[in-house]
């Protein structure tokens, strides 16, 4: 997921440890929320960065400590490179890429929170636009300069004990060329010994053609689930089991469990109508956003090929929100949170 006005109208092995439904995450008979048994798959949040200090900051412990009270037992963190057109042949840091400094101490801070940790870069666009249109003029160039990227953040993640690493993001414009990203999946794997994914989007997935390199298929889930705003939870459920049929096939093709890698909903009216999007409206939209994590939920916990949810995205920084918190994915303080604090509680 990224924020510019751009990206929002374009788009949007067997299980291993790491993410496991062991443990803390074993998989319930029952999805009842109100049980007492821990309901199943991973449970984490979305911690973005948007500036290079922002993993330094004075709020950082605090917003780890209010993701780790709604339950979750995960936390993902997505340091951030550019790149000046989709076909540049690198990429590079900018003023809002954060510091390894700054990526370093956060990941402590959440170890020292119970917290487990999802590693996730990301490529942008300094001129807006959207990284699934990245398709680079040399190919050679470009996934030689991405693999210099996405290796100094596997060798940092297996510095600083990061439990999960993601070797890409949403980058659909290059994720069929399995021969390059094999390549660099094998690149990673020397450095960082953990779990491997790579975060598609929703309508990206099923071209990937380098699951059998990974560990787990993850995949950025924002479908629509309908072409009018509703805040019906049974009805949100019915739009997901077509998806769920879907995805289970997948699951069994590629012998990988399915993490969403990412999903959530902003706090505006229609929010469940094209989830990706920042702006779907300016009419508020609590109870739409919290029946969306509601039906997610309701329809995916127990799946024993799902591997569980990172929901985008916790607050914004002080000073860099784009979107009103009123509005924004943010769940917190709304009654989305209620619906995560309900689920994920450890009885």
């Amino acid at each position: 997921m990224r924020r510019t006005a751009a990206a929002l109208a374009a788009v949007a092995v067997l299980f291993v440890a790491g993410c496991s439904a062991s443990g803390d995450d074993a998989p319930d008979d029952s999805p009842d929320p109100s049980s007492s048994r821990k309901v199943s798959g991973l449970r984490g949040i979305t911690l973005p960065s948007w500036n290079t200090d922002d993993y330094a900051g004075p709020q950082a412990g605090t917003y780890l400590r209010q993701i780790a009270d709604t339950g979750a037992r995960w936390v993902t963190f997505t340091p951030t490179w550019y790149q000046d057109t989709v076909t540049d042949a690198a990429m590079r840091t900018t003023d809002e890429t954060a510091s390894d400094a700054s990526l370093r101490h956060i990941i402590r801070l959440a170890h020292d929170a119970g917290l487990k940790t999802m590693l996730k870069p990301h490529v942008d666009l300094t001129k807006g636009g959207d990284r699934a249109e990245i398709r680079p003029g040399d190919t050679d160039a470009w996934f030689t300069a991405y693999e210099r990227f996405i290796t100094h953040y596997a060798q940092l993640a297996a510095d600083a004990g990061v439990e999960q690493f993601a070797v890409g993001t949403e980058l659909a414009g290059t994720s069929g060329d399995g021969a390059h990203w094999s390549r660099v999946v094998a690149a990673v794997r020397e450095r960082y010994k953990g779990t491997l994914t790579y975060a598609a989007n929703y309508d990206e997935y099923r071209k990937v053609a380098f699951w059998k390199d990974l560990d787990l298929v993850g995949i950025d889930a924002y479908w629509p689930l309908g072409d009018k705003p509703t805040t019906d939870t049974a009805r949100l459920r019915q739009a997901w089991q077509p998806i769920v049929d879907e995805l289970a096939a997948f699951s069994a093709r590629t012998k990988r469990k399915i993490l969403f890698t990412e999903a959530g909903y902003v706090s505006q009216r229609g929010s469940t109508t094209a989830p990706y999007s920042w702006s779907v409206s300016k009419r508020d939209g609590d109870a739409e956003q919290a029946a969306g994590y509601e039906a997610l939920l309701a329809t995916f916990d127990g799946k024993p090929w799902w591997a569980g949810v990172c929901w985008w995205m916790w607050d914004d920084w002080p000073d860099s929100g784009e979107t009103a918190k009123k509005l924004a994915y943010t769940p917190h303080g709304k009654p989305a949170e209620k619906v995560l604090r309900r689920w994920w509680s450890r009885g």
